[in-house]
């Protein structure tokens, strides 16, 4: 059997996030929208810590936007 790479395997899981996100999201465009600011966000705060400088903020935006929607216990009561 043939092994696949790390990165391979980070991009299958990012792309069905991202499919996740898509197919949840009433309007494509609105959470286009969401993760593209919620990476500009998170682009000015990693200016301001040096934690994990090495994953792009759109990619984390996603791996973040994803998580909530699958354990809603992470974002709590808004």
């Amino acid at each position: 059997m043939l092994k696949r790479s790390k990165f391979e395997t980070t991009q299958t899981q990012i792309m069905h996030r991202a499919e996740d996100l898509i197919s949840a999201a009433s309007n494509r465009y609105r959470i286009t929208v969401q993760v593209a600011n919620r990476a500009k966000r998170r682009r000015y705060e990693d200016f301001e810590s040096s934690e994990d400088v090495m994953m792009k903020p759109v990619l984390r935006a996603i791996i973040e936007m994803s998580d909530e929607l699958t354990q809603p216990e992470i974002i709590g009561e808004m």
